[in-house]
């Protein structure tokens, strides 16, 4: 068990807003400033206790009488293919990934564009600008790149913004190209990351926040054995088990490859 952070000195809290995720909820958040000395080490520690990153910013949700969004994480040593994610990885092998620091284009931004109107043109993002979307990459203290996805004759598919932790990779956010639907873009970018995850030696990669009920976060259990953070510990999320959205506390050999 990884113990919580509880020095008040780090933490801010937001106001209530209407849940992006959720209808007829409110949330709040729990910040913490990551433009600190030592900030890849702080960035770790708070991923491994269910926060993400968002700029210079580390948060998780503190929402009053609700804990539906849980922090889910992928053991990648022991991660087992389905055999439509086998399938998934195969039909893109003809992708190209490339590793980039953390600078915007307009060949992304364009991508980022049409994958936004397509999948979540009603949501909290679709109004980014070209600046909007310049600063959510680049706007970082800790080891964050860019990875490009491209066809043989180089048509930019996918990108995944990615940081790099003491104990894994933490997908920040990814997107694609929603008119490549057979080739399973979301799911292959997640692919991608365990076998980097894998390549670099570390055991987790950290997909976010699992929400039960949300559709737009249900491939997330896809991917198993995933644990999930509750009561302060990480346990497997078993298939099927029910799973209590009320919030209790503050905090809430190669496989594949």
């Amino acid at each position: 068990m990884t113990p919580p952070l509880r020095n008040p000195q780090f933490f801010y809290t937001t106001t209530a807003q209407p849940c992006p995720y959720l209808p007829a909820r409110m949330e709040r958040k729990i910040l913490a400033d990551l433009a600190v000395p030592d900030a890849d080490t702080l960035h770790s520690r708070l991923s491994a206790t269910g926060f993400r990153r968002s700029h210079t910013l580390a948060y998780a949700p503190l929402c009053e009488g609700c804990s539906a969004c849980i922090p889910i994480r992928l053991p990648v040593a022991a991660f087992t293919p389905s055999r439509t994610q086998k399938r998934i990885w195969t039909r893109n092998a003809d992708l190209t990934a490339t590793l980039l620091p953390p600078v915007a284009t307009s060949e992304q931004y364009d991508l980022f564009r049409q994958y936004l109107n397509a999948r979540h043109a009603d949501g909290e993002m679709a109004n980014m600008g070209p600046r909007d979307y310049r600063i959510m990459v680049e706007e970082t203290t800790v080891d964050t790149q860019i990875i490009e996805f491209r066809t043989p004759e180089q048509k930019l598919v996918a990108v995944s913004l990615t940081d790099t932790l003491d104990d894994g990779l933490s997908a920040v956010y990814s997107f694609y190209n929603p008119q490549q639907a057979t080739r399973s873009l979301g799911v292959y970018v997640v692919l991608f990351l365990v076998h980097q995850t894998f390549l670099l030696g570390r055991p987790y990669l950290y997909l976010g926040y699992w929400i039960p009920g949300s559709p737009k976060m249900a491939y997330k259990s896809s991917f198993r054995p995933a644990e999930i953070l509750r009561q302060d510990a990480w346990r497997t999320l078993e298939p099927n088990q029910p799973v209590n959205t009320e919030r209790h506390g503050l905090y809430p050999d190669a496989p594949l490859f």
